[in-house]
């Protein structure tokens, strides 16, 4: 059976074929030019790789205790967290980047009760900015936020902003 680190390898390998690694002068979101970039979003068209993607987070997410909810960063995270669901059973909730002016009117969409303890997806992490946000939304209406699993760490600062 192939280790953790093994099917991590093979992963990338993938991401690779499928040109969701691009080499060049792209711009991030914070506004940082950078010679390498990880366009995750492709993933969704391919769905062995969407997953195999599952099961990595779900191997990995059995050692973080007392998860009881998932919530994808959106956009590019939220089929990822929804795959990853549908793989562990763990109920998921999905935050919008803009609450809608009709209807419910809500931020956050799901069944959830206060003091549900939530594991943030997200796909890349330069500055932290968007799972911050996220928690922001999710701790205002009473779900708690300790954990984060990120795909891509840009080393940039984003986990030393998270880590505080």
């Amino acid at each position: 059976m192939a280790s953790f680190n093994d099917k991590l390898e093979a992963f990338s390998i993938e991401l690779f074929k499928i040109n969701a690694i691009k080499f060049g002068e792209y711009k991030t979101k914070v506004g940082l030019m950078t010679p390498v970039y990880c366009d995750l979003r492709i993933i969704v068209s391919h769905p062995k790789l969407m997953e195999a993607l599952a099961a990595l987070i779900a191997e990995y997410i059995q050692k973080i205790k007392n998860i009881n909810i998932l919530c994808g960063v959106p956009y590019t995270a939220l089929p990822i967290a929804t795959v990853v669901s549908i793989k562990t059973c763990i109920p998921m909730v999905m935050r919008r980047k803009e609450a809608k002016d009709y209807g419910t009117k809500k931020l956050i969409e799901g069944d959830y009760k206060d003091g549900d303890n939530c594991l943030i997806v997200e796909d890349v992490v330069t500055s932290g900015s968007s799972i911050l946000e996220t928690v922001r939304d999710l701790e205002d209406i009473g779900i708690k936020c300790s954990d984060a699993i990120v795909l891509l760490n840009r080393e940039q600062g984003g986990a030393k902003i998270l880590g505080k």
